[in-house]
């Protein structure tokens, strides 16, 4: 009996680390489940994905992309400008984020990114990607930072005729955006479940996983949907300006 019980403890552990490496190698998504009932899937990059077949992407079922293209107030991703182009040549609906950072003025930050991205037309509004995971290790009050970051949406607002969408963990939520910046619709990130806010709050886009295989994309993606249909994300896009 005993022998019995030593085998399905041997095997039960085997399945557990068998799983764990599925998921953590992109095979598998715990959200995956939840994610598909969503019609509409994109993906965020920057230059941590090198090289990127755009082609290949929109193979995928892609059909939006968020590009990284600032960071702090003088931090530019060297391959946004490439990215920007190539996407917009496969069709791809695209939209740029930039990186909040504790250290620097939000309206500086914000002249690093209206710097570097261009207006144009059918685009997504600008994010701005407000989280702890490679921030400042000296994080200023809350109340610095929310002085901070509504500087930088007032540049970036008045600049890009748009309201910017804020992409959050539950930290960075709890922390910062709980009970504030209703105006502004966020992406949050929940690589476990299904996202829920306690207050009702809606998310307007979910990343629910960050180890995405993507064919044409060397490595891992964050992988996301938007919560209603193309249709409804196409409403998000900038007029045209003729």
């Amino acid at each position: 009996m005993k022998k019995k019980h030593f085998k399905i403890s041997i095997v039960t552990i085997l399945a557990a680390l068998a799983i764990t490496a599925l998921i953590y190698t992109g095979v598998i998504w715990p959200n995956s489940i939840f994610a598909s009932k969503y019609p509409v899937h994109g993906i965020d990059i920057s230059h941590h994905q090198n090289e990127i077949d755009w082609d290949k992407v929109k193979d995928e079922n892609i059909k939006f992309v968020f590009i990284k293209a600032t960071e702090g107030k003088d931090f530019k991703d060297r391959l946004f400008e490439e990215n920007w182009v190539k996407t917009k040549e496969a069709g791809l609906i695209r939209g740029a984020y930039h990186f909040f950072t504790f250290g620097s003025a939000g309206s500086d930050q914000a002249t690093n990114f209206i710097r570097s991205v261009p207006i144009e037309d059918k685009v997504l509004p600008p994010v701005i990607d407000l989280e702890f995971d490679g921030n400042s290790k000296s994080v200023p009050s809350p109340e610095v930072v929310k002085k901070e970051l509504r500087n930088f949406i007032h540049s970036i607002e008045e600049h890009y005729k748009q309201e910017p969408i804020l992409y959050l963990t539950y930290d960075s939520y709890s922390q910062f955006i709980k009970g504030d910046f209703l105006e502004y619709p966020i992406w949050i990130r929940d690589i476990v479940k299904q996202p829920s806010f306690k207050n009702g709050r809606e998310w307007l886009f979910w990343q629910y996983s960050n180890r995405g295989k993507i064919d044409g994309i060397e490595g891992y993606v964050d992988v996301n949907v938007f919560h209603s249909d193309l249709t409804e994300l196409e409403k998000l896009l900038s007029p045209n300006k003729d």
